[in-house]
């Protein structure tokens, strides 16, 4: 069994964990809090390590036929019944087609297997250390799958043989392996499969053996993304617009690849209006990544963006939960991250930190830096306020917004650290003297 660290299970969003819990079949999980959690997980993966229960999957399953099966109560089927079906909804919901979640079914035979206590030895892999191999199980995988990668909004995948469109014969990826693998959508993956089970319509990869033509065990002993080095932003996003304010941002507060950049400004200073303009004069371009998530928003603005250039990965109302927002941002930014770290340049934008706790929002803009290496990630968030840690701040003014002049950027109180890095000593320059005429004008 891979060997789960303690700073690791803390680090990670609850989701995660109720995964790891429900893999290691640890029984009523979801009552606790995190920190029990975490706890609980350790103790219940160093029982299940003992006893070799983290063995190849179909083995697990081959031990749990040959135990005798205890009669289930009414009640107990009925709840079982409704958690997969629980489950395969998160996955229609993100196909738009009727599947079964293979993941589901794996982790019920991981969660049977671990309480029978007896299974093979664990994979070896690194890719995937509780899916096993089948040949372990002495099962032949049908055969070994090559596609592209399409990652699901519930975090899961799909290993498309036939790019882009979807076919019969596509192949399912567990979460779980998006995960360890850091897979996202674009990755050319190669693994054996094996056929679907009762109720599964489409086989599921057993392990990842290569991506884009590395090995997978390679590419997953890389550093991780939080410990790789970086460097200030020094190549600026330009926007190339019209608009009197974004031309403003452009050169007074610029924003770069890898910046941690912020709308502020009161209620109805614009904000989520000026990131609609911004997204949209970044829109198409193949060098960028750009993904958009909506966090404590009104349903019309949902409504709005989801008819504009960038449509968002996830959108929540203000009436969704603390922990149901936190989530979205989070797999948005871990999909970032995975763009970042090949070399890539993702751009994340939040609309609007103002529905995530302290904590969560600072996180989420952290997650933001200019691998020294590598590609970059790029967050660009609206909030109510500046949090500390921005490279970029940019001010609105809401009476200039309420009276419609343009540009509504409140210079005074916007900037951009090491500017100079992005628009040269003499832009720079001019940045020091339009905010000297500003505050000479206030005063």
């Amino acid at each position: 069994m891979a060997v789960l660290e303690r700073s690791e299970l803390e680090a990670s969003p609850l989701a995660d964990l109720h995964t790891i819990a429900n893999e290691v079949g640890l029984d009523g999980f979801r009552r606790l809090r995190k920190a029990d959690l975490v706890d609980a997980i350790l103790g219940e993966s160093g029982k299940a390590g003992d006893s070799g229960s983290e063995g190849p999957e179909q083995d697990r399953d081959l031990a749990d036929s040959e135990r005798p099966r205890r009669r289930r109560s009414p009640r107990a089927r009925r709840t079982r019944d409704a958690e997969s079906e629980n489950t395969n909804a998160d996955a229609d919901d993100a196909d738009g087609e009727s599947t079964e979640d293979g993941a589901s079914k794996a982790r019920r035979s991981r969660r049977r297997g671990a309480r029978g206590g007896s299974s093979a030895a664990g994979a070896s892999t690194p890719t995937d250390a509780r899916a096993g191999t089948a040949e372990e199980a002495g099962e032949t995988p049908a055969r070994i799958a090559a596609g592209v990668v399409e990652v699901l909004g519930n975090g899961s995948a799909f290993l498309r043989v036939d790019p882009p469109e979807p076919s019969d014969e596509d192949v399912y990826i567990s979460a779980a392996q998006v995960r360890r693998c850091e897979l996202v959508s674009g990755d050319r993956v190669t693994g054996p499969v094996r056929t679907p089970r009762r109720s599964e319509r489409y086989p599921s990869l057993v392990r990842i053996d290569t991506i884009n033509g590395e090995s997978a065990a390679a590419i997953s002993d890389g550093a991780r993304y939080d410990e790789l080095p970086v460097d200030w932003p020094r190549e600026r996003l330009a926007l190339g617009s019209d608009d009197p304010t974004l031309e403003a941002i452009e050169w007074l507060t610029p924003i770069g690849r890898g910046s941690r950049a912020i709308i502020v400004g009161a209620r109805h200073a614009g904000k989520t209006e000026t990131l609609h303009r911004l997204l949209a004069s970044l829109q198409g371009r193949d060098e960028l990544d750009v993904a958009l998530v909506l966090t404590g928003a009104r349903p019309e603005e949902i409504a709005q963006w989801r008819e504009g250039p960038v449509v968002p990965v996830a959108a929540l109302t203000f009436a969704a939960s603390a922990d149901s927002q936190e989530q979205a941002v989070e797999r948005a930014l871990d999909a970032a991250k995975r763009v970042a770290a090949r070399g890539a340049n993702a751009l994340v934008a939040i609309d609007s930190l103002d529905g995530l706790t302290p904590a969560a929002a600072r996180k989420a803009l952290a997650a933001a830096r200019n691998l020294r290496d590598s590609g970059s990630l790029t967050v660009i968030a609206t909030a109510s306020g500046p949090l500390g840690g921005e490279t970029t701040v940019i001010a609105l003014d809401a009476a200039l917004t309420s009276t419609g002049r343009q540009p509504a950027l409140d210079l005074i109180n916007s900037g951009t650290l090491k500017p100079e890095l992005l628009v040269g000593e003499d832009g720079a320059e001019a940045i020091t003297k339009a905010r000297a005429s500003a505050l000479e004008a206030v005063a």
